[in-house]
């Protein structure tokens, strides 16, 4: 089945030139059309997670390897693991609700005619195409393309689509990631040099071998900065937050929930199983940036009055306990980075989801204005929210708690070469941004569902039915990975074993 890896970038692809083809044809049926191909996408990822031979996620799977420029001696080479296949559901799922998101109910069928629709629906097809083509290669110089892809469409969703300062914002971020790529083109391309191959599958299964030590520091470090942009890390994070606060609703969505696991993903599938003497090296930096992005982003959450700059914060305290689990080069901390990125693209993009919402209906995001009263006055909607807030400072039974709780303990007990003392220290840190995550999030709850309603309300309406069609998938899976994390690990685990085979 060769064919589903194809099928899965060339639907949404070919919908989006469609739309330059066909554009008035297509304008009659404009608000399903986006939501139908994203659908047929939906439906070849879960029949990819059907067809999955469960019995060797290490393996990579419906792998095609054909030539695409036969003079420079490229071919497109993709394939699905253990470690891609929960990031490509988990792709195809929210890009099918963002589009959901837009197009059902009475009352953004207005605003969506106003939205220039037929670029927006590009827009998210060609975005949706980069994000699943970045978790399917298994070439350099293919991920490097599809890693690129996603910046120009998110660019006119911010710089188009956003707030009062979204031209500011999409410059930042366009500038911050287009810098980081140049970075890493120039690791990938140091390793090619050295290697000869641009295969990934190849380039993992030598461990790094045909690399001096010194080399593969180098690239480890040219890459580990591309990627850390995307991620973000801390202290290269600072476009997030602008990003994410003038980002539209669904914008925010995908790039919390998706774009930013483009980044740690191509920790483990690059950096860290093709230059393991790299990321020993530089394993305790790593950590070092991955704690002190911890606590900042919860310190830095607590100082915030805008909701969805809080929430953009906090995604950079969640990467940071990613982050702290790659450091361990561990099966547990590594395990656990893999798992905190699923639940974090869940939770964080339940989160921005009723950012939205209560934007929608209080037309402000500001905490000191929404006043409180949100569970006596929308007791749905504000019921969401408590349960999204709780799930992310990693409550026990939800998706939060074991990605934090396995990175931790892989800090415990890191791989052997790294200092222990100095990640035992890493692991108290991480523990502290743990408990500051609660606070900050306890903090807004107060702020926003609890206390005396204010008078501003402008709509009195609460959950509407295409809002939770649109949440309901989120919270359920949340509730899944949470009472029944095994389903994922069982995945990477083996996947995760296969990578760090080389390392001492």
């Amino acid at each position: 089945m060769g064919w589903l890896p194809v099928a899965l970038l060339a639907v949404p692809l070919l919908g989006a030139l469609g739309l330059v083809v066909l554009p008035h044809v297509l304008r009659p049926v404009l608000r399903a059309y986006g939501l139908v191909l994203s659908g047929v996408t939906l439906a070849l990822a879960a029949l990819l997670v059907a067809a999955f031979d469960y019995g060797r996620p290490a393996s990579p799977q419906f792998e095609l390897d054909v030539p695409w420029i036969p003079g420079l001696g490229l071919r497109l080479h993709l394939g699905i693991d253990g470690v891609s296949l929960p990031l490509v559901a988990l792709t195809a799922l929210l890009t099918f609700l963002c589009f959901g998101y837009l197009s059902w109910g009475r009352a953004r069928a207005g605003e969506f005619r106003r939205a220039r629709p037929r670029a927006l629906v590009f827009t998210l097809l060609v975005l949706e195409v980069g994000m699943i083509g970045t978790f399917l290669a298994l070439d350099l110089l293919l991920f490097f393309v599809f890693f690129e892809i996603v910046l120009v469409p998110m660019y006119f969703l911010i710089g188009i689509w956003g707030g009062e300062g979204r031209r500011a914002a999409s410059i930042k971020f366009i500038l911050y990631t287009l810098l980081g790529s140049v970075v890493m083109l120039l690791g990938l391309l140091l390793v090619w040099a050295q290697t000869g191959t641009l295969d990934i599958e190849v380039l993992a299964a030598a461990h790094g071998s045909g690399m001096a030590r010194s080399v593969q520091i180098l690239a480890f470090v040219a890459i580990g900065i591309g990627l850390a942009v995307k991620t973000p890390m801390w202290p290269l994070h600072t476009w997030l937050p602008d990003a994410h606060t003038e980002a539209p609703t669904t914008g925010s969505v995908l790039l919390a929930g998706v774009l930013l696991k483009m980044g740690t993903y191509g920790f483990a599938r690059i950096a860290i199983p093709v230059l393991p003497e790299g990321a020993l090296a530089v394993a305790p930096w790593l950590g070092a940036f991955a704690v002190v992005g911890i606590v900042y982003g919860a310190l830095a959450c607590l100082a915030q009055r805008d909701l969805k700059r809080m929430i953009a914060y906090s995604s950079v305290g969640h990467m940071g306990f990613v982050l702290l689990g790659f450091a361990t080069l561990t099966p547990t901390g590594i395990n656990g980075a893999l798992f905190a990125n699923v639940a974090h693209g869940l939770i964080t993009g339940l989160l921005f989801f009723l950012a939205g919402a209560i934007k929608d209906r209080y037309h402000t995001a500001d905490m000191t204005v929404l006043g409180g009263g949100l569970l006596a006055t929308l007791p749905r909607l504000g019921s969401v929210l408590t349960f999204a807030a709780i799930a992310s400072l990693g409550l026990p039974g939800l998706a939060g708690f074991w990605g934090e709780m396995l990175a931790l303990l892989g800090a415990f007990q890191p791989a052997d070469g790294l200092p222990r003392g100095l990640f035992l220290t890493y692991m108290a840190i991480g523990g502290l941004g743990a408990v500051l995550t609660a606070a900050y999030f306890l903090v807004m709850l107060s702020r926003v569902t609890h206390g005396r309603p204010p008078p501003l309300l402008a709509e009195h309406r609460d959950v509407r039915p295409y809002e939770l069609l649109a949440w309901t998938p989120l919270v359920a899976l949340i509730l899944l990975l949470g009472l029944w994390p095994g389903l994922l690990l069982s995945l990477t685990t083996p996947a995760v074993h296969t990578l760090l085979g080389a390392l001492p």
